[in-house]
């Protein structure tokens, strides 16, 4: 008689291992549980199909450290599978510490968790470590741990280590050059990343199968680059450039770019970006608001800066989104360029509205904008009151308002070295005084 392939357990047992890889992808644990009752009922052996493993890596998927620490303890050998699964578990709740427990006959998929743990660690030294036995089990050309490795080593500011292996890679990907140029650009070398960047694009046009181009994370990186350097005009034509390529912007391309219109004071580029978000009918989240905000104060058009922070908290009423402190800070500073003194007063004191509570950034901007208004110290003479808000501005404020002011003081009474001093001060805190303008 000839004998069946599987027996009537080992068939139950593959149809529960199949089961249990469904359960994950949606994290459903109740299924789960279901699954490991009924094979303890059937009492079937839990070596078959390594289904002690598959369970270890079910419970950590769906969130229950417990069931699978538990398990993980009475199983003598979990694969690699169960190992993982807990790693990566572990990193995603924050528990990186912990999860360095589990790092044991490791694959590509286990360096690639334990390299997202050193970045939640921040521990660059535990990350060359990992490094170091990347290569001695023979993955350092791994597309998808040398593309940990950069993020790993870009997240731990070792931008150079980060190129050495990028340099070396055998193949790259579009995750490979989008997190070597985010990297440059984060570290403030934005004229590297734009090299790179280029050379993305030329090589992609090279490449046969399939065509390596910049995906949206890439353009957003370099536009939030060139803002970050104050290289506006360069932003805007690179968000030019990105429409022409085909590329749809999200709220995260707005939100870097509306910055540059406030560096080079246009309220014109900016309405014109205000207008394409409306027509491409993208949704105006909080952090676009924010930067709409900014940009409308920075340009000197306090009434739509104040017409956006009106809109916002409604229309995000139902999503029950509100301004945050950001918003908040960029509202402040538009009150204080436009002189509006209740306002401000008004925004300031509703703050606990919206469960913000004011920190140094809201406070400065108020004491700009009553030094805008009354200029206090000059106007009653104080000038030793003056000198002492200087010495605490030298060391808590970036405005500018107050060392105008004090500085106005100390012309008025011919004291042009006691000029000088504020306006050194200025200088190396990097405080600019931004000159009005009319748009008549």
């Amino acid at each position: 008689m000839k004998r069946p392939l599987f027996s009537q357990s080992n068939a139950f047992a593959y149809h529960c291992s199949s089961l249990l890889q469904r359960c994950m992808k949606p994290k459903r644990l109740k299924p789960c549980k279901q699954i490991h009752a009924l094979l303890l009922t059937k009492q079937i052996d839990m070596n078959v199909l390594s289904l002690s493993s598959k369970l270890i890596g079910a419970y950590a998927c769906c969130g229950d450290l417990a069931s699978s620490k538990l398990l993980l303890q009475k199983t003598p050998n979990p694969n690699v599978f169960a190992l993982n699964w807990m790693i990566l578990t572990l990193t995603s709740s924050g528990s990186h510490e912990e999860s360095r427990n589990y790092n044991n006959s490791p694959n590509k998929y286990t360096f690639s968790a334990i390299l997202k743990s050193c970045v939640g660690l921040l521990d660059s030294g535990l990350g060359k470590q990992v490094h170091g036995l990347i290569c001695k089990f023979g993955l350092h050309m791994d597309l998808s741990v040398c593309n940990a490795l950069i993020h790993m080593y870009c997240n731990c500011s070792i931008i150079c280590h980060a190129r050495h292996v990028f340099d070396k890679m055998a193949e790259r990907d579009v995750a490979s050059w989008t997190t070597i140029i985010c990297g440059y650009a984060d570290a403030g070398k934005i004229d590297e990343s734009v090299i790179l960047f280029e050379r993305m694009r030329i090589e992609g046009v090279k490449m046969s199968k399939e065509r390596l181009v910049p995906d949206l994370a890439t353009w957003n990186a370099m536009i939030s680059g060139f803002v970050q350097s104050q290289r506006a005009v360069e932003a805007l034509e690179l968000f030019r450039n990105m429409l022409i390529s085909g590329i749809k912007p999200n709220q995260v391309s707005l939100t870097a770019l509306l910055p540059a219109c406030g560096i080079i004071a246009s309220i014109g580029t900016g309405k014109e970006i205000h207008g394409f978000i409306y027509r491409i009918e993208l949704d105006i989240n909080v952090f676009v608001a924010s930067a709409l905000i900014d940009m409308y104060s920075k340009c000197g058009s306090t009434k739509d800066a104040q017409n956006i922070f009106n809109t916002t908290p409604n229309k995000n009423h139902d999503e029950n989104i509100q301004p945050n402190e950001v918003t908040l800070t960029s509202v402040l500073s538009a009150c204080s360029h436009g002189g509006l003194v209740e306002k401000g007063l008004e925004i300031f004191r509703s703050m606990d509205k919206y469960g913000v509570e004011a920190n140094k950034e809201h406070y400065s901007c108020l004491i700009d904008l009553l030094c805008r208004y009354g200029s206090g110290c000059k106007i009653h003479g104080r000038r030793d009151l003056a000198e002492k808000i200087c010495e605490r501005m030298r060391v808590e404020m970036n405005k500018p308002g107050g060392f105008v002011t004090l500085s106005n003081i100390y012309a008025s009474e011919g004291e042009w070295g006691g000029v000088e001093d504020v306006r050194k001060v200025m200088k190396d805190k990097k405080v600019i005084k931004k000159p009005g303008f009319s748009s008549v």
